[in-house]
C-alpha cells in the first residue's frame, strides 16, 4: 500500500474542512484530513509549506485536438497542461476532426482516454451531426457512450427550430447542454470586438450582439421546453444581464466565463496582433468590469479555460487567417489570484469554488 502525507498546508475545500490540515492518501484516495496526523516509516511526507490545497480543478470548456489534429495537442500534453494548472478534470469539446458525434468516434477517444491520459478527461458529444446545425445527434446512444453533455462549441446551433428540437429530444437523457452562443449572421467574418479598437486597427468587428440575441433565443426556448442550458464563455455586459434576468425569473440557466474575459480587453490585439484572437473576442473594459461583477454576485457560476492549443504554424497567419484561440489551463488559477482575489473581487475560497463546485453541479459530477 502506498501512502502519502501531506503536511503543512493551507486546506481550502469549498464544501468542507479549511485551515491548516495534514491529508493522509492512500492508494491514491483521502483516507483522513485531521490536524497533526502521525505517519508511520512507509508513509511519504510531501511539505506543503506556503501552498494551498484544494480539490483539483475542474476545466468545463477545454478543446483537445484528438482526433485531427495531435500536432497541436494530443491526450498527454493536455494532461499534462491539466496538471501544471491543478486541474483533476477536463472536460472536451466536441469540434474535433472527425467531429464526436456518433459512438464509434466517442469509442476510439474514450480508448485512447483510458491509455494515455493522466487525468480525468470527459466528451462532450455535439448537438447537431458533424457541427453542421442541420440535424440533431442520437443522443441517448451518445449518453450510453459516455459523453457528459453535448455542445456545438466553435460556432453554435444557428437554426432556433432545430435549437427547440435538440432541447426537447433531450429530454431523454437530461445531460447539460453547453452552449456557444453566436449569431453568424452577425458576426459573420469579424476577428475582434466590434468598436472604436475594431476601426483603427481596420479590422471587421463581431458585435456584441451577435452574442446577446443568440442568449435571448436560448432563453426563450428553454421557458418553453422546460430544460436547463449553460452558457459558456460569456462575455459581455448585456449577455451577463440577460442572464442575470433569466435567473432572477427562474429560468433552468448557468454560466461560465474565462479567465481571458475578465483579465483581458480588446486592446491586447493592437499589442499581439493573431494571438490575441479568440472567440467570442476580447471586449470592452466595461464588459470586463461586468464579467467580475458577475463572478462577485453568482450571475456567473464557474470559471471554465476554452483551452484551444494551436500547432506553432498557425502562428505565421495574418490575423484574417489565424485560427481563434490560446491555451488556459496552465495560468487560469494565477490570472484568478491576480486580477480577481488580490484585487477584492472574490475571496480565495470563492475563487476555488468556481474552479471546482461550479463545475461539477452542473455536470452532475460526483464532487
Amino acid at each position: 500500500m502506498q501512502k502519502i502525507l501531506i503536511r503543512n498546508g493551507e486546506l481550502v475545500n469549498p464544501e468542507g474542512k479549511c485551515g491548516k490540515y495534514d491529508i493522509l492518501i492512500e492508494d491514491g484516495k483521502v483516507v483522513n484530513i485531521e490536524k497533526d496526523i502521525t505517519p508511520d516509516e512507509e508513509t511519504k511526507i510531501i511539505d506543503a509549506s506556503s501552498k494551498y490545497i484544494s480539490p483539483g480543478f475542474i476545466d468545463m470548456h477545454a478543446h483537445l485536438r484528438d482526433p485531427g489534429d495531435t500536432r497541436s495537442e494530443d491526450i498527454e500534453s493536455l494532461s499534462d497542461a491539466a496538471l501544471s494548472g491543478g486541474y483533476t478534470t477536463v472536460c472536451i469539446m466536441a469540434n474535433t476532426k472527425p467531429v464526436l458525434d456518433n459512438v464509434q468516434v466517442i469509442g476510439y477517444l474514450k480508448y485512447k482516454i483510458e491509455k494515455f491520459a493522466k487525468i480525468r478527461i470527459l466528451p462532450y458529444g455535439s448537438i447537431t451531426k458533424g457541427l453542421k446545425g442541420e440535424e440533431i445527434v442520437p443522443f441517448y446512444s451518445l449518453y450510453k457512450a459516455g459523453v457528459i453533455g453535448f455542445s456545438d462549441d466553435g460556432r453554435g446551433v444557428q437554426n432556433a427550430n432545430i435549437m427547440r428540437n435538440a432541447l426537447i429530444y433531450n429530454k431523454i437523457t437530461g445531460l447539460p447542454f453547453i452552449l456557444h452562443e453566436e449569431d453568424e449572421s452577425l458576426s459573420g467574418d469579424g476577428v475582434m470586438n466590434e468598436g472604436v479598437s475594431s476601426v483603427k486597427l481596420g479590422f471587421r468587428g463581431i458585435p456584441a450582439s451577435s452574442e446577446e440575441v443568440m442568449i435571448a433565443r436560448d432563453i426563450i426556448l428553454s421557458k418553453e421546453t422546460k430544460m436547463p442550458i449553460h452558457i459558456t464563455h460569456i462575455s459581455t455586459k448585456g449577455a451577463v444581464e440577460l442572464v442575470r434576468k433569466a435567473k432572477k425569473e427562474g429560468v433552468k440557466i448557468t454560466a461560465d466565463c474565462t479567465p481571458h474575459h475578465f483579465s483581458l480587453t480588446e486592446d491586447k490585439v493592437k499589442d499581439l496582433g493573431r494571438f490575441a484572437k479568440v472567440k467570442p473576442p476580447l471586449r470592452s473594459e466595461e464588459d470586463v468590469n461586468a464579467i467580475i461583477e458577475g463572478l462577485k454576485d453568482g450571475t456567473i457560476d464557474a470559471i471554465a479555460t476554452d483551452h484551444a492549443p494551436h500547432y506553432d504554424d498557425y502562428g505565421t497567419l495574418e490575423m484574417t487567417l489565424a485560427p481563434s484561440g490560446f491555451i488556459g489551463l496552465e495560468t487560469a488559477f494565477g490570472l484568478g489570484i491576480k486580477n480577481l482575489v488580490e484585487r477584492g473581487h472574490l475571496s480565495l475560497m470563492e475563487l476555488i469554488s468556481k474552479l471546482t463546485v461550479g463545475p461539477a453541479k452542473i455536470l452532475r459530477l460526483p464532487h
